[in-house]
């Protein structure tokens, strides 16, 4: 549909459709990008390209889909609740489905094209995660507006959840105690393929209103994908043991645990594991050919984009920024309660672009510049009472953009040279900040800040505030000389404490 019409894409800041935009653009289509975020949806690679056109909407408000939609020729539907709704996702994918049914259909748009899960219908033992992408097929294929449905199975790709389990296992487990699905047949698919099978839809009129099975080249069992990636990992050999009492809840407790994969989306995705996934219909190579990667050639690819810090999106990437009210404390008073705040700030000789080198780089396998085995333990404390932890590490060593997830943060905003926010996403009683801040001073000095501010959550928040400020003067001043020492520039001023400008009711602990 190359008629000036544009296609939107839902779901632009997820896994897939952050790789489909880019070959939408290359095949020479207008999008139109659709997020909860425009922020985020600014800060992608393809944010600023001519041909695309950002939108905030939300599949769960029918007028903000409606408003997208508006003189679309397309749609593609990759919404999945799994992560924002958590184990409300049934409800929420089943109402987004039946609004983007009558959005499309008010619209007036000639197609909707969506990537569901590979599985039968008449398997009884599926999981609710494969139900429910079964569903939202049917939701979409009841309406006048016609449905083009994929059904992929295991999509391995740098950054993909999938990927991300098969790659802790292996790395972390020379022994593995597996549950039963191991032996379990997948035929999966590299979100190379998946891409170009989206893409080619819109340039085949036959597919309009068709189910399509898409996978590999491949059917195997998912330990074969072990040894596979043991192989191409330059690994040792694997040693799997499947044992029947390893339920997929205490895999994804596993797994929660040893990989930056959380246990919210590690079920369902275990869950469907226990249910073989083989293409039964290979219409769709014909109608749309293309070479198949084999899984070692696409685990192989994921290596190397892993290797050379080139991995476009990430699971973790996906999902709501949900940037707290009081992070903006303006004029008025906060109504919320009292926001906890302290201040450290150092003077450098340096230029501010030299300073920001070291914030840019903060996390991951840089560190925190001070006192890491501290950082490494809260991390693990995080992880054990069912936090994120510190493993989701980051998406490039260098590059932010918000809505990156950054070891257990979360960007809220990035300008370069200027400022860093980042949002605790750890188990806290209570919400957090962290801020750095550059203000040069002159042109041989620049000033460098960091705020940490907390709104507790009742007592329990009081008392983690008080319990950790302490703390909090030796581990910034430590932060502050380290980035100063990565810079190889003296300090000529503090660190010390300052009090940040005050507004409302945000209050420091000491006053």
């Amino acid at each position: 549909m190359k008629d000036g019409k544009p296609i939107l894409v839902a779901g632009a800041t997820g896994y897939v459709g952050g790789r489909l935009i880019p070959a939408l653009l290359d095949a020479g289509y207008q999008v139109r990008a659709m997020g909860r975020s425009l922020e985020k949806l600014a800060c992608r690679p393809w944010g600023h390209h001519p041909k695309v056109e950002l939108v905030k909407g939300d599949v769960l408000d029918r007028e903000s889909l409606e408003t997208a939609l508006s003189g679309c020729g397309a749609a593609y539907y990759l919404v999945h609740s799994m992560i924002a709704q958590k184990q409300k996702f049934v409800e929420a994918d089943r109402k987004a489905a039946q609004n983007m049914v009558s959005a499309a259909e008010s619209a007036g748009i000639d197609r909707i094209i969506y990537l569901g899960g590979l599985a039968e219908k008449k398997n009884g033992s599926l999981s609710k995660h494969l139900r429910s992408r079964i569903e939202v097929a049917d939701i979409l294929q009841s309406g006048r507006v016609p449905v083009t449905d994929l059904r992929a199975p295991m999509i391995l790709g740098s950054g993909s959840a999938s990927f991300e389990i098969l790659r802790y296992l292996v790395e972390r487990l020379p022994v593995m105690i597996t549950p039963r699905w191991v032996r379990s047949l997948n035929q999966p698919i590299a979100i190379r393929n998946v891409v170009n099978y989206l893409v080619g839809c819109l340039e085949h009129h036959e597919t309009i209103g068709q189910t399509y099975d898409i996978g590999g080249p491949d059917v195997m069992a998912y330990r074969d994908l072990l040894d596979i990636y043991a192989q191409e990992a330059k690994l040792p050999k694997r040693w799997i043991i499947p044992v029947p009492v390893l339920t997929p809840t205490l895999s994804a407790y596993w797994i929660h645990f040893i990989s930056p994969v959380p246990h919210s989306i590690a079920l369902p995705l275990t869950e469907g594991l226990s249910s073989n996934a083989v293409c039964s219909d290979k219409r769709i190579q014909s109608i749309i050919p293309q070479k198949l990667l084999s899984p070692r050639e696409a685990i192989r690819t994921a290596l190397d984009k892993i290797i050379q810090e080139q991995v476009d999106t990430c699971w973790a990437d996906a999902g709501d920024i949900i940037t707290p009210e009081w992070a903006h404390c303006g004029d008025a008073d906060w109504a919320g309660g009292t926001i906890m705040q302290c201040g450290y700030r150092a003077r450098i000789k340096a230029a501010s672009n030299d300073v920001w080198l070291p914030i840019s780089r903060i996390g991951g396998h840089t560190g925190y510049y001070y006192a890491d085995g501290l950082w490494w333990l809260r991390g693990l404390i995080d992880r054990l009472f069912g936090g994120v932890g510190l493993r989701r590490g980051r998406r490039h060593t260098t590059e932010l953009r918000v809505g990156d997830a950054l070891d257990f943060w979360r960007v809220l905003d990035v300008a370069p040279k200027e400022r860093l926010l980042l949002l605790a996403e750890m188990k806290v009683p209570g919400e957090a900040l962290l801020e750095f801040k550059i203000h040069p001073v002159g042109n041989q000095y620049t000033d460098l800040e960091m705020l940490s501010r907390f709104l507790p959550k009742g007592l329990w928040g009081m008392l983690y505030w008080y319990t950790l400020y302490p703390f909090h003067e030796k581990i910034f001043f430590g932060m502050l000389k380290g980035m100063a020492k990565v810079i190889e520039k003296p300090i000529v001023s503090g660190p010390e404490r300052f009090t940040p400008r005050l507004h409302g009711s945000c209050v420091l602990p000491s006053e």
